[in-house]
């Protein structure tokens, strides 16, 4: 890590922190880093901390680097509740700034959480997430999916809206964890100057050899029969992530005796009628998230991300860590790292079910391209690191900080 500031006291917002969501997981890594910098005071404004170190909560005393400011939060629909958070972090910082005194050289957010923030670190870019995904919001379905589809309709519209507001704010300094993100940046709010900072993965814990010794135990867990070809897709919003085009590549390579993990907290039921009429029920099982991620992973055969659009895909990342060949649609951002044939495999069109089968096909019927896929992949996401990613996040907020009058210690 590089040089510090002079006394920067930085104010952190994120409706929550764990190590289950990319986003939350990013933030967790940096924060942990941030707060050895010298010089540098940690303020994480958020509704919900976990797993991580280095934390106490405002206003107790103790040995926490990281002050966490417990913002309440407001049950209900998710767009009401965004909503609330969006006004009640604002509300609070100002209370914290009136009657404590706190005022924050750096206001740091993942994400769009709030109006008046210096440095945002880009995510997701819901303009062009919702351009692509907006065709499948459609009310052809079952009337009992109406809710659901009217509330993301309505949530994404009024994130497009925020971003409209915020992101052409040149004051507004920008990073994006994928080319792919700053080049949807530059294409809707005409911001060229937009970094690139990648995810990281935990090579401690995402490595072939973990996975080699839990793979027979993780098999069983999940009744995989050794002649079993098992593929894996973890994440939320189905659709988004490619599910779609993913069945119908099942139900095409009957010949294939596949069985497909997807993990995340989506519900089926969307998908179940759909499953039944292409004849494939005993080759998908529904998953609910687990703090013991890895045991996925050592249970798989490769990893399948035909993502209609995501801007990183951190189980792309952590899959190749594992030593797991993957195939990655082109948009997710993550493809970015993968150098097609050599340490995975890029899906061009990531709706059309016959090119994603021939790749399916491909894999299956080569054992040794496996093997060798696996074994690059492995060697790509090692130099992906956590701390390179925190280095690269430190420098850009350091320039932010310069650029809004700060003066940094060289």
């Amino acid at each position: 890590m590089s040089a510090g500031f002079a006394d920067l006291r930085l104010a952190v917002i994120s409706p929550f922190v764990d190590r289950r969501h990319g986003t939350e997981r990013c933030l967790a890594e940096q924060l942990e880093r941030f707060a050895g910098q010298p010089g540098a005071e940690i303020h994480l404004y958020a509704q919900r901390v976990e797993d991580l170190r280095d934390v106490i909560r405002y206003p107790a005393s103790g040995a926490g680097r990281i002050v966490w400011h417990h913002v309440p939060r407001l049950p209900g629909p998710h767009i009401l509740a965004y909503l609330w958070w969006f006004g009640a972090n604002y509300l609070q910082r100002w209370w914290d700034g009136k009657t404590r005194g706190l005022q924050f050289d750096l206001t740091y957010s993942a994400g769009i959480n709030a109006i008046d923030a210096d440095a945002i670190s880009i995510h997701v870019l819901f303009s062009e997430f919702y351009r692509r995904v907006r065709p499948a919001l459609t009310l052809h379905e079952s009337i009992l999916r109406w809710p659901v589809i009217l509330h993301r309709r309505l949530y994404y519209r009024l994130i497009c809206w925020l971003e409209r507001r915020l992101y052409p704010r040149e004051s507004t300094a920008l990073t994006a964890i994928s080319q792919h993100t700053a080049a949807c940046a530059a294409k809707f709010f005409q911001r060229k100057d937009v970094g690139v900072i990648r995810y990281g993965v935990d090579t401690s814990a995402f490595q072939p050899s973990v996975c080699a010794a839990r793979r027979v135990a993780s098999r069983n867990l999940f009744r995989l029969l050794p002649s079993d070809f098992c593929l894996l897709l973890i994440g939320n919003d189905w659709r988004n992530k490619g599910l779609d085009t993913l069945l119908r590549t099942l139900a095409d390579c009957s010949e294939i005796p596949a069985q497909l993990l997807v993990v995340g907290s989506d519900q089926p039921g969307g998908f179940i009628e759909r499953i039944r009429a292409l004849g494939i029920d005993s080759k998908i099982r529904f998953l609910s998230p687990s703090a013991d991620v890895v045991q996925f992973y050592a249970a798989a055969d490769a990893y399948v991300a035909p993502s209609l659009e995501d801007a990183y895909s951190l189980p792309i990342l952590e899959a190749m860590a594992c030593g797991l060949p993957v195939i990655a649609s082109v948009r997710a951002g993550a493809s970015e790292i993968l150098r097609d044939a050599e340490n995975g495999l890029l899906l061009r069109d990531p709706e059309d079910a016959r090119e994603l089968a021939a790749l399916l096909c491909k894999l299956y019927s080569n054992v040794a391209l496996r093997e060798e896929l696996g074994r690059e992949a492995a060697q790509t996401a090692a130099l992906e690191t956590w701390d390179r990613n925190a280095a690269s996040t430190w420098e850009f907020l350091r320039a932010a900080h310069a650029r809004k009058g700060g003066v940094p210690i060289e």
